[in-house]
């Protein structure tokens, strides 16, 4: 398996990879991001909304870890897809926001250093 994907970023919360397909290189490539027990496959523009969700929701977030409470799924998040919102902890919220952000340095990195290369 580790022959068919590009890895772009990872955590110990998930994975941000690209496919490594022949067709790819025509279309927009789009990144799975792997996390808990889900995966999205997501464009640069879905990651940026969706860390812009995460962002948005941790200013909301004023309150402060409980001892008793912290384990419990209590945080809702928006995805990019106005079907899918997701439950999670503080901890996921702080490790889902390390593994977009992380993934957008990463691409916007090989895209600027892939422009810099072409002049």
């Amino acid at each position: 398996m580790e022959n068919d994907i590009h890895k772009i970023y990872h955590n110990s919360f998930g994975i941000a990879f690209q496919w490594k397909f022949p067709e790819q290189k025509k279309k927009p490539k789009k990144v799975q991001l792997v996390f808990r027990d889900m995966g999205f496959y997501l464009s640069l523009v879905e990651i940026k909304e969706f860390y812009n969700c995460i962002y948005a929701t941790k200013q909301l977030e004023t309150d402060v870890c409980c001892r008793e409470d912290c384990d419990k799924r209590r945080i809702m998040i928006k995805s990019p897809s106005d079907k899918v919102s997701l439950a999670v902890n503080e901890t996921e919220l702080l490790q889902l926001e390390d593994l977009l952000k992380g993934t957008l340095f990463q691409l916007e990195l090989n895209d600027y250093l892939n422009h810099l290369c072409k002049n």
